[in-house]
């Protein structure tokens, strides 16, 4: 990747209506994750770890938790280096509309590119889980000399309909749908589908020239996968990059956090005795904001109650006191009392359970 001048966009705005009631109060990337992190740490620590330090995050959506976390725990580059991590609230730069999609959001920040005029630009989504080096993406994407570089995922066929759907031939992608209802099979293996995962490495003069075009339609919803990548399909440079393990041959872990049950899945993912998702390499750490409190603890070792702590994720503050806690995470400050027990769950932060409760799922 070398010294090349590479601007970071991370699209943090959505209101993340499927995970409700968890985005009541808060925009989607801020929801918590896995006791002690926000969704957005997964992309911020990725940027951070791949040597990225030019970061916008674009936000709309009930930001005021989001703003107070990034403030709080994400101030840690120096301006005097160049080095930032800047949040863009939606703020009319350009006509009275606040953003009306992922595309809209870059358009009406255009003067971020023109101002900083940045060789590549990346671009992420704030709600998702993973772990990647981005420097991957972005050497692929200068080596083929692409206008557009898009990371893929392997799914199961039954499950593509909620993404956008490719089709490659030798890494060029040469069809595009987004959320089809019959998904195109991918030829290597009729069984999965090659999806989006939302995260692009554009070409400056491109990047700026569709969404220019794109803003003066009318009929447009404004939408990287719903409208600028599928017009740039057969005109521009477009590309995939398949997010694998290349030793092993097989796709790494990443979920797309839209629905209560996709977060389920993926919080209890971490309480495996091999975790999918491994938060524990010093390689690659996940960062995030963290009050300070005592360290969690256990007690009562009697008889008729004894604490129980089994394949979980117990946070800082919490107090497991003659009760059992199985297969489930715990956010911080969360008190757990004799003869309750919790099950295949999660629990939010500051939370109070009382004697002889049973929480499962």
């Amino acid at each position: 990747m070398g010294n090349r001048n590479i601007t970071t966009f991370i699209l943090a705005g959505g209101k993340g209506e499927r995970l409700y009631p968890l985005t009541r109060d808060r925009t989607k990337p801020a929801v918590p994750f896995g006791g002690i992190y926000r969704i957005i740490d997964f992309p911020l620590s990725n940027a951070i770890n791949s040597g990225l330090r030019k970061i916008y995050i674009f936000t709309q959506y009930k930001s005021l938790s989001l703003h107070r976390h990034i403030r709080e725990g994400w101030n840690i580059f120096s301006r005097e280096l160049g080095e930032f991590i800047d949040l863009v609230p939606a703020q009319q730069r350009i006509g009275e509309e606040w953003y009306q999609g992922t595309a809209d959001s870059v358009f009406q920040n255009i003067n971020i590119l023109e101002d900083e005029k940045p060789e590549l630009i990346l671009i992420l989504s704030g709600d998702q889980v993973y772990k990647m080096d981005y420097r991957r993406i972005i050497e692929a994407h200068i080596e083929k000399k692409a206008d557009l570089t898009i990371s893929v995922f392997e799914v199961p066929l039954k499950e593509a309909h909620r993404f956008g759907v490719l089709r490659i031939e030798d890494d060029r992608v040469v069809e595009f749908k987004e959320k089809p209802s019959e998904p195109m099979p991918d030829p290597s293996n009729p069984e999965v589908a090659l999806i989006s995962m939302g995260i692009y490495v554009f070409s400056l003069d491109v990047l700026i020239k569709r969404v220019i075009e794109d803003a003066k339609k009318i009929d447009s919803s404004h939408d990287f996968g719903k409208d600028i990548i599928p017009s740039m399909i057969g005109r521009d440079n477009v590309y995939a990059f398949r997010f694998i393990d290349e030793n092993k041959k097989e796709t790494k872990y990443w979920r797309d956090i839209g629905t209560i049950d996709a977060y389920w899945e993926a919080n209890m993912d971490l309480v495996n005795v091999d975790p999918l998702l491994n938060l524990y390499d010093r390689d690659w750490p996940i960062r995030t904001f963290q009050e300070q409190y005592p360290p969690a603890k256990t007690v009562f070792s009697g008889e008729d109650r004894r604490a129980s702590v089994t394949d979980s994720m117990v946070s800082s503050g919490c107090i497991i006191s003659g009760s059992k806690v199985l297969h489930s995470v715990l956010s911080t400050n969360v008190k757990v009392h004799s003869y309750a027990e919790v099950v295949d769950s999660i629990i939010f932060e500051n939370v109070d359970i009382g004697r002889y409760a049973k929480i499962r799922r």
